[in-house]
């Protein structure tokens, strides 16, 4: 296309607001608030924040707090990063060079549960919102916002920004236009219930709603999405996805679940991936999913009919997948909604569909507290994400986790995990390559047992036992031996070298 984007913009009157990148970005001031379109490196501004930056360089640091949806691509969070403009970020991220800011504390960081961020802007508790930058495909003559590969945080951020920026986005496919539907709660004490009680169900529009004089700035953009390749599954990863597998078969077998199972959710990455292309040999077809995020394996099982429909606030397909299903996304629009994260990951919708919830950890620990986001229990590594939303309120709660990392090395079964996210209370199934652990209504006690025999790996079942054993002896209800339990990476790093 060419650089003329004026038919885009329906509203003629808007096309006057037409500018370049740069000129957008001298609109935006130091100490500003920015609430940013995207979720995951999907649907975020690209232009204008590389414009920013490359101001930041020739002006110095134009500090700024930066709200998205959640993490973003390399010409958000990297450039603003890497030239110390980011000041403040909310609520989740990936990226090296903010999580190195936030690690130094030169970048204040706050690890905020997906489902609450847009009730939390429109409350107020954190400040205004300054501008909205929001990438989109047009927009209508009335103002409206058709969005592009996410929706995330966006509605939010045009109903509270004193100003809006639209990159509009000539290389998203236009094939999106139609798959959104926006839908914002009214806040307490007018709230209502959320309408949806299928996961295809529509509520809202296909736009986001904006008073025309609220845009400040047009801007073209012909960047596309810095999508991230996917691995292929591992051995590791293929054997906790089969074991998952057949434990949801029993449950289906059983009667606890039915056949067609219940609406899937499933984190990000490649274990979340392996996850659900193994379900490409269930036994049913006409799944459904209820997620934040559509992957490469969901296109794959709604183009083999395995899935029948799949609710998400972000499309994710890695460059392949892109390549592969981006020119027919059209096709796909009868069998796939994008919503506002406040939608996606809403603990009335989640409880209401009864979700089988599927996250990864970081690391678990005996009795079944799960660490989701810090390494060590200090060092930041992306965040909780939604994986608290759903955890929280699904039908039925699993968590993968490998039983080592480091090559064998970090015994990711612990005897207590270094950070919770995820207490006890939330967790039904702890998976990994050696098994599953099936922890309801088990004591804390139980529960150990259950974790340690099918889901440790072997070279460190013993030293769990042992852990256990002399737990158990200083009685408790949940027994630990706390300060053994918090230096245990370490007695076990100094052992190794002993036995050298």
């Amino acid at each position: 296309m060419s650089g003329d984007i004026k038919e885009l913009v329906e509203n003629k009157k808007l096309r006057g607001k037409i500018i370049s990148a740069e000129e957008a970005a001298n609109i935006i001031e130091p100490g500003m608030t920015l609430g940013c379109s995207g979720f995951t490196p999907s649907g975020y501004p690209k232009v204008v924040p590389s414009a920013l930056a490359k101001r930041a360089e020739a002006e110095g640091s134009i500090p700024v707090n930066i709200w998205t949806g959640a993490s973003t691509g390399p010409e958000l969070d990297g450039e603003l990063a890497r030239t110390g403009c980011i000041k403040r970020r909310y609520p989740y991220q990936t990226n090296e060079n903010i999580r190195k800011g936030i690690n130094s504390g030169a970048v204040q960081f706050a690890d905020i549960h997906l489902s609450h961020c847009a009730q939390n802007i429109r409350y107020g508790f954190y400040g205004k919102i300054d501008i909205a930058i929001i990438e989109g495909l047009r927009i209508t003559d009335e103002g409206g916002i058709i969005v592009t590969s996410s929706v995330g945080n966006s509605n939010a951020f045009v109903e509270m920004a004193e100003k809006v920026i639209v990159e509009i986005n000539t290389v998203q496919p236009q094939g999106l236009d139609g798959i959104h539907d926006i839908y914002s709660p009214e806040n307490p004490p007018n709230r209502k219930p959320i309408p949806i009680v299928n996961v295809h169900d529509r509520i809202g529009s296909t736009y986001i709603p904006c008073p025309p004089e609220k845009i400040a700035a047009i801007v073209r953009s012909d960047v596309k999405d810095s999508q991230r390749p996917l691995a292929p599954a591992d051995e590791i990863s293929s054997k906790m996805a089969s074991n998952l597998i057949d434990f949801l078969s029993v449950e289906a077998e059983t009667g606890r679940l039915p056949k067609k199972l219940l609406p899937l959710q499933s984190g990000v990455g490649n274990i979340a991936n392996a996850v659900l292309e193994g379900l490409a040999e269930w036994p049913a077809d006409g799944l459904t999913v209820y997620t934040e995020v559509i992957q490469d394996s969901v296109f794959e099982l709604l183009d083999s009919g395995k899935i029948s429909f799949a609710s998400s606030t972000a499309l994710t397909p890695s460059p392949d997948g892109a390549a592969k299903y981006y020119p027919r996304i059209g096709d796909f629009k009868d069998r796939i909604v994008l919503r506002p994260q406040e939608i996606s990951n809403n603990p009335e919708v989640i409880r209401r569909l009864g979700l089988i919830a599927m996250n990864t950890a970081v690391e678990v620990d005996i009795y079944g507290h799960v660490n989701s986001t810090l390494a060590g229990g200090t060092k930041m590594l992306n965040g909780i994400g939604g994986s608290g939303d759903f955890a929280r309120n699904a039908y039925l709660t699993v968590f993968l986790c490998p039983s080592t990392s480091a090559g064998g090395k970090i015994s990711k079964v612990v005897p207590f995990c270094s950070h919770i996210d995820h207490t006890e209370h939330d967790v039904d199934i702890i998976v990994t390559e050696h098994g599953i652990a099936d922890l309801r209504g088990l004591s804390p006690r139980e529960r150990s047992n259950e974790i340690i025999e099918k889901c440790a790996h072997p070279d460190y079942k013993e030293l769990l036992r042992d852990y256990k054993r002399r737990a158990e002896a200083g009685k408790g209800h949940e027994p630990h031996m706390l300060y053994e339990a918090f230096t245990w990476h370490e007695r076990l790093r100094l052992l190794g070298t002993m036995m050298k």
